[in-house]
Order: structure tokens, then C-alpha cells, then sequence
């Protein structure tokens, strides 16, 4: 993972976001139970879009065009909107989300109260799993997630172009911050000094 970055770019590992989404999973037989399935989605379609809080809220169910698995995101802060493909895996938890919501409204996310959904509500919810999954308290904001996935996609190998159209960044500078040399890419070099 980014080393250099570490004090200014909090990010979860793999593992640690794996333990996020068990602790969302594990809720589903509680009193949150209602809410685990809506909750799974905003932490994996963030992630795998690599959305900011306020960008998740404003999503619409006409956004998501189910027949390609792709969503449309409109992105905040100057940032280029694109359309994302979701894995099968979100695709079909979407889908399902989608059709056994008694949600009539044009948003996919709504809050208890059945409005749309806030970065307030967002973060809140963000503290009460990273908690439930015990992570870092630093690390407790929604906007770690967007970072996570920018981490995640520049040790998957991507180039820079690449990984700036996920996270639709229009400056790359924007985008430089997720490869300032990742755990992988100093494997890499030193396996190619073979030391």
C-alpha cells in the first residue's frame, strides 16, 4: 500500500475492507438487519466507483442501467462524470436491493426517515461499522473509502490514465497521490534489483 502518503491519505488495506463488509453482513440478523443490504451497497458501489459521500447520495435509479451493470456517476469538485461497470457480484446485490425497495423515490439511498441520503447520515453510518468491524478511529470518514480505492486500483497494476477515469479525476495530478510507489511496486523493483 502507498507508504509515503500515509499521514496525509487514510486508507483501508484489503483485509481491512473485507472486515467492513463482514461487519455490515454480521448486522443482518440484528436490530440494524433492515439496513444491512442498503448499507453493503454504499460501501461497494463507492468503492468500486470510487465515489465520494455526496456523490453516493445523489445517485438515482435511473443511473444504474442494469441489463450492462454499469451506473452513471456524476461527480462533484470539478471532477469528470463517467459510467462505471459494478462487478456481477454488485450488479445483482443492486438489483435485488432495487427491486425489494418500498423506496418510490428517484434516489437508490434514502435515509431511516426516507429522505435521500446525507454525507451527515454517510459518515454516521461510516462510524458505526468501522466500529462494529473495529478499525482505526482515523480512519472512521467516508471519504477513506475513495481513497481505498484509488490504493486498491494502483496495486492492481492500472496506469495512471486508468485510474483517473475510475475515480474521475480531471487533473492526473489529482490521480498521483495512489502511486507514490505501493507496497507491489517496491516488491517489483526489487525483485527486478533481485534483492
Amino acid at each position: 500500500m502507498v507508504r509515503k502518503q500515509e499521514e496525509k491519505v487514510k486508507y483501508l488495506t484489503e483485509k481491512e475492507f473485507s472486515k467492513l463488509i463482514s461487519a455490515i453482513e454480521k448486522t443482518k440478523d440484528t436490530v440494524y438487519g433492515r439496513y444491512w443490504l442498503r448499507d453493503k451497497l454504499i460501501f461497494l458501489i463507492a468503492f468500486e466507483c470510487g465515489l465520494r459521500a455526496t456523490e453516493v447520495g445523489g445517485l438515482k435509479k435511473e443511473d444504474f442501467n442494469a441489463s450492462a451493470n454499469e451506473l452513471y456517476c456524476r461527480r462533484l469538485k470539478g471532477s469528470n462524470n463517467n459510467t462505471i461497470r459494478l462487478t456481477k457480484t454488485t450488479a445483482t446485490l443492486l438489483k435485488k436491493y432495487l427491486r425489494e425497495s418500498s423506496n418510490d423515490s428517484e434516489y437508490i439511498f434514502m435515509s431511516r426517515k426516507g429522505e435521500q441520503i446525507t454525507n451527515f447520515t454517510l459518515n454516521k453510518i461510516c462510524k458505526k461499522y468501522f466500529h462494529l468491524a473495529k478499525l482505526p478511529n482515523d480512519k472512521a470518514h467516508f471519504h477513506t473509502i475513495k481513497h481505498t480505492a484509488g490504493v486498491f486500483l494502483a496495486e492492481q497494476g492500472l496506469d495512471i490514465k486508468e485510474v483517473q477515469y475510475i475515480l474521475g479525476h480531471k487533473k492526473v495530478d489529482n490521480t498521483m497521490i495512489y502511486f507514490q510507489f505501493t507496497t507491489k511496486q517496491q516488491d517489483e523493483l526489487y525483485r527486478k534489483l533481485k534483492r
